[in-house]
This record gives C-alpha cells, sequence and structure tokens, in this order.
C-alpha cells in the first residue's frame, strides 16, 4: 500500500493529534457486537461511492463533523473493561473526542492515470486486509479523485460492522444525503405495500386460517432449526468452484460491482405476479448455475457451456442475513445526528440458511419459481429469530469465543451470502456530490463470494467480494447474473406474446 501514497488529510497544517477518551459512562456492546470483534468474525463493511463530479475533501470534513460525528458510534472506541469479582473482561463502547483528519484519507493521485478503473480495484482489493485502527473510532472515508469508466470520483466509507449491521449502516448514509432536486429533502424510499384484509371473511373461516397459518410456522420452523442444527454438526455444502477453504475469511477480496436496469426486474416481476426480492433470487440461483457448469466444463475439458456439465445432486446454500428488528428509519437517523437526540440502534441480526437449486432447466422461468417457493417457505418460518437467541445463548452460557466459532462453523459450512437492500428511487447527494452509484459490500466472512444487490434511481448495482483464488473470473460470473435478467426478461416477453 505505501506505493499508493496513503496519508490522512491534514488542512490546518497541524500534526494529527491522538483520540482523546472522555471520562463518562461506558455503552455495553451488543452481543452482535462481541462477536464481531473476534478473530473468526472480523467483519468490515465498504461501500464505494461513485459521485458525479470531484470531490471536495473540506466540503466532506464539514459535513461529517455536523452529522456522523452526532453519532454516538462513529465518536466511540471499543474497550475491554475488568469485571469485579469475576475473572472475565468485558467489551464496552466508550466515547471519544475525534480528530476527523485522522478518518478522512485522500491519497495524492494522478488525475490522467493510466487504466483507473484498474486501479480503483487494487485500491480497494489491499483495503480489505488493512485492519482499522482500534484505538479511535473504526470509520475511514477514503477520497480517490480519479475518472473511472462509471464516476468522475470515488468516495470509499470503510468501517467495523461491530458498529451497526448492514441495513443502519446504509440507512445512516442516506440520512447523510439529500435529493438532488432539492437540497434540504432526504431520500424516499419504496414503501411496501401490504394487501388490506378483507373484513367480510367469516370468523369461523378466518379462525381455520389462522390455525392453518400457525400451524405452518411451527412446522416450517421445526425443520428449519433441525436442519440448522444438523449444519453445525455435520451438514455442508459441496465442495464447488464456488466454495472457499479454510481461511478465506483472511484472504485478500477483489471488489468488482455490475449494474443491470431495475426496470427490467420491475417488468419481470410484474408478469409473473413476483417481488424483486424473488427476481433478485432467482438470478442468483441461475447465474450461479451457467458460472459452475461453464467452470465445470472448463475442468472436464469439454469447454462448453451450452452442455450440461454439472454434477448430480449438489448442494449450495446462500446465508441470507435479515434485522429482526424494526429499521429505525432515515428521518430518525437525521434528525438524531442533527439534534443528538437518541434512536434505535445496533447490531440484531439474524439469518437463515436458504437453498439454492443448482440446475439447467429448459424454461429458465423455473429458476425464479423455484426461488419463490423457496423463498414463500422461509418467510413462514422463524429461523432468523432462532438463530440469534441461539448465538445470544451459546454466547450467555459459553463465552464470545465459543459463539463465534459455531457461528463460523455454520456460516463456512454454506458457500455465499447475499442481501439485497432497498435504496432511494431518485438521484442524490453526498454532502452535496451528487452519486452515481453505490456499491457496498462485507469482508471478513468465511466466505469466498459475497454478493450484495443495491437498488438506487432506476438501476440495480450486484456489488461482490470474492476470493481471487478461488474464483479468477469475477467479471464473468457478474456477466452470467446479468444474462441471467436478460433471460426472464426475454422469457416474460414471450409469453405475454403467447
Amino acid at each position: 500500500m505505501g506505493s499508493l501514497g496513503l496519508k490522512p488529510i491534514n488542512t490546518n497544517g497541524q500534526k494529527n493529534s491522538t483520540v482523546v477518551v472522555i471520562e463518562q459512562e461506558q455503552v455495553p456492546a451488543s452481543p452482535a457486537t462481541r462477536l464481531f470483534h473476534t478473530k473468526n468474525l472480523n467483519c468490515h463493511i465498504i461501500a464505494i461511492l461513485g459521485c458525479t463530479t470531484k470531490i471536495n475533501p473540506d466540503v466532506i470534513k464539514k459535513g461529517l463533523e455536523s452529522t456522523l460525528l452526532n453519532h454516538p458510534r462513529f465518536s466511540s472506541i471499543p474497550v475491554r473493561t475488568q469485571v469485579v469479582d469475576e475473572k472475565k473482561c468485558v467489551r464496552k463502547w466508550k466515547k471519544t473526542k475525534v480528530n476527523v483528519e485522522e478518518h478522512i484519507v485522500c491519497p495524492d493521485l494522478d488525475p490522467n492515470m493510466d487504466s483507473p478503473d484498474e486501479f480503483l480495484e487494487k485500491y480497494t482489493s489491499n483495503q480489505t486486509t488493512i485492519p482499522l485502527d482500534m484505538t479511535k473510532p473504526l470509520w475511514e472515508v477514503h477520497i480517490l479523485n480519479i475518472k473511472t469508466s462509471e464516476a468522475n470520483a470515488i468516495g470509499i466509507l470503510k468501517l467495523h460492522h461491530s458498529i451497526g449491521d448492514g441495513m443502519s449502516i446504509i440507512s445512516l448514509i442516506l440520512a447523510c444525503t439529500r435529493k438532488a432536486s432539492d437540497p434540504e429533502a432526504l431520500p424516499t424510499l419504496p414503501s411496501s405495500t401490504k394487501i388490506k384484509e378483507k373484513n367480510d371473511v367469516g370468523l369461523l373461516r378466518r379462525f381455520c386460517y389462522y390455525v392453518w397459518f400457525l400451524c405452518m410456522v411451527f412446522w416450517y420452523t421445526i425443520v428449519d432449526v433441525v436442519l440448522f442444527l444438523a449444519t453445525i454438526l455435520f451438514l455442508k455444502d459441496t465442495e464447488t468452484p464456488m466454495k472457499g477453504g479454510v481461511g478465506v475469511e483472511h484472504s485478500l477480496k477483489r471488489l468488482v460491482h455490475t449494474t443491470v436496469s431495475l426496470d427490467d426486474m420491475k417488468i419481470v416481476k410484474n408478469a409473473l405476479n413476483l417481488t424483486i426480492n424473488d427476481v433478485v433470487m432467482g438470478m442468483a440461483q441461475a447465474g450461479f448455475s451457467r458460472y459452475l457448469n461453464r467452470r465445470y466444463g472448463n475442468k472436464n475439458g469439454k469447454g462448453s457451456s451450452k452442455t450440461n456439465n454439472l454434477p448430480k445432486n449438489i448442494r449450495l446454500r446462500g446465508s441470507i442475513v435479515f434485522n429482526i428488528r424494526p429499521s429505525t428509519g432515515i428521518k430518525a437517523l437525521a434528525e438524531m445526528m442533527e439534534k443528538k437526540s437518541k434512536a434505535r440502534w445496533g447490531n440484531k441480526i439474524g439469518y437463515v440458511l436458504t437453498r439454492l437449486p443448482i440446475s439447467l432447466p429448459d424454461n429458465p422461468l423455473d429458476y425464479i419459481r423455484q426461488a419463490k417457493t423457496i423463498i414463500d417457505r422461509k418467510k413462514l418460518s422463524l429461523e432468523s429469530r432462532f438463530s440469534f437467541s441461539a448465538a445470544k445463548l451459546t454466547q450467555d452460557i459459553f463465552g464470545t469465543k465459543v459463539a463465534a466459532k459455531v457461528t463460523r462453523r455454520i456460516l463456512s459450512s454454506t458457500t455465499v451470502l447475499i442481501s439485497n437492500v432497498v435504496g432511494p428511487q431518485e438521484e442524490i447527494t453526498f454532502y452535496g456530490h451528487k452519486l452515481a452509484y453505490v456499491a457496498p459490500t462485507t469482508v471478513g466472512l468465511p466466505y469466498a463470494v459475497t454478493i450484495h444487490f443495491q437498488s438506487y434511481c432506476n438501476k440495480m448495482t450486484i456489488s461482490m467480494a470474492v476470493d481471487p483464488q478461488v474464483i479468477p473470473d469475477p467479471y464473468q460470473l457478474c456477466d452470467d447474473l446479468q444474462d441471467s435478467l436478460q433471460m426472464f426478461k426475454e422469457a416474460v416477453t414471450k409469453q405475454d406474446m403467447v
């Protein structure tokens, strides 16, 4: 990294001061926060923000001072304190005085450099192996004033996952943004529409429905809990070319992304009466199948992606992370930073283990139908709440290290981590800088592939962190995901014409 000329900015020409700890009451860290500070689950979130204009570091600094620094987690450091009369330490958050200049990294770069896209990929990849300084608040902002194929400048927000769950972090970032069309207005997120229940349904019929519903929830939860426990003990995914090995969480990752049309996804969604999440999972299932078929074909010397090269009975599962508490909301977070008021925050997350059937069906829409069936069944399960409660109980009884090892064992038995986050419907600015795209990802988990779907305006960014030793051709995987959506769109168009 020395060749990149990394250094914190210093707008005042003074030496960077050390963090001063303010003596005040310490806040206990949540169970998930303690897990994220273990060696097995030392996770970071890296969000790449493409801007349409050159970034002004001074403007970013002033914006951070008036917003993020008012958030307790962005002005606190994790400390370990000795428990009275017990031979153990407890991790807590302790308020500090923050020097913003220590958190802004602005390397001196040639704006006319050759291959800026390649430089950006190398820069972000190097960040996946550089730990944050634990003696100051666990976040950094990197400013790269280089013109890439998608943006005129790049901002990189790097922070430790112990600060908050992914949904909270994205909401907090959005709370620092404003509509490009109205500098005073917060961005608008799509609202989920709920179908109102008809009141003319008979009492007996409603009673029977609720009994049936509770029975289904109970049954599916029992099934998922059994599979969850089996995963801890012995059940593992097939060793495919996409599965990471021992120590994959510590390896360097390549951060790549591609963009597809959200309007195309809506065409498929509306034609089949689905949700965007159904389309996302169908794309993942189809993309993985196409990619693995090609890899197995090359391995067997066949080299053709048109023939079926897939072994039979591949078990490939994805871990899908859920925020199991109500979202705080952008407005509440914006008011918290502006007025220094209180708002709900934390790392209360659970996850579900979702089967991703790998096959090459004749009808491409079978991918989506399979994905919808699986997702609808998962919606009737309490697996995410069970995973959170199980991790907390294990932590309370056996300690954080044991809970981290059990959690890592579960995650490493699956193949991929998938998340889908809803973004703003209109163009937004980040401290006055209009954004071209947002590409968040997570590193530090035992996966060779993590995929995050992030919507923004009429686009969906597919952001991936991959181990190059396992996935040597990540852009081919991006193409397979893109082609899957195009395949779905063509199929529904033909279906409508029949």
